[in-house]
């Protein structure tokens, strides 16, 4: 028994992923084209992956909105989830990322319940806002610019319905959040950001140590 989090050792981190990671050979290809990308470390980690779709079939979640989508593995995590007239609004800005993501999308046949915005991501939350999509949405994923967290969390609540779920990505950002000698900005936000969400009446949160750290924060 232990009063705190085990550490995960490399040793330990390799039994949990062979005892507990149901995988499946698109996943494992989409991880391992994305590992040769000089920006790979931006990828969830699979284990981070299928929790999410746990979440998701949880609170039977429909409609999603992920901010960040990368080469696209957490939503296609998310897509693969949700029911054949569910729906993803994908949020990113760069086209040479996604068009990775649209062909594994397609590969899954999962495509048609992905939305994929290539824009600003305030822009697009904007005019789903200013669409009377307030309140419609049933999950969240934020994983993109720190420095921007608040924004799409603000956002992202006005979205979200009674109950919905917000994820956010990165919150421990490799344990520099700990660390009192740094401060810059990226790291700074996140330390703004998790000092709020703590504080945050309209949300019931868990700050849950997998991965780089993945608060979840349930609308009240």
């Amino acid at each position: 028994m232990s009063k705190r989090t085990l550490c995960i050792t490399e040793k330990l981190y390799d039994y949990m992923v062979d005892v507990s990671l149901r995988d499946s050979d698109l996943l494992r290809q989409l991880r391992e084209e994305t590992a040769k990308d000089e920006m790979a470390q931006m990828q969830i980690s699979p284990e981070q992956g299928q929790f999410m779709t746990l979440l998701i079939h949880l609170i039977k979640a429909r409609k999603t909105i992920e901010i960040g989508v990368y080469t696209g593995y957490s939503a296609l995590c998310t897509a693969m989830a949700l029911p054949d007239d569910g729906k993803l609004i994908a949020c990113d800005i760069s086209k040479k990322w996604t068009t990775i993501a649209k062909r594994y999308w397609e590969k899954a046949g999962v495509d048609h319940k992905i939305d994929l915005r290539l824009a600003p991501a305030v822009d697009t939350l904007g005019e789903l806002l200013a669409s009377g999509q307030e309140s419609t949405f049933d999950f969240i994923f934020i994983d993109a610019d720190k420095t921007e967290y608040n924004h799409y969390y603000e956002m992202g609540l006005k979205l979200l319905r009674t109950g919905g779920l917000i994820a956010v990505d990165n919150v421990l950002w490799d344990g520099a959040v700990a660390d009192k000698s740094v401060h810059d900005e990226d790291t700074e936000a996140i330390r703004t950001f998790n000092k709020k969400v703590h504080a945050d009446p309209r949300v019931e949160i868990s700050l849950v140590p997998i991965a780089d750290g993945l608060t979840l924060a349930r609308k009240i």
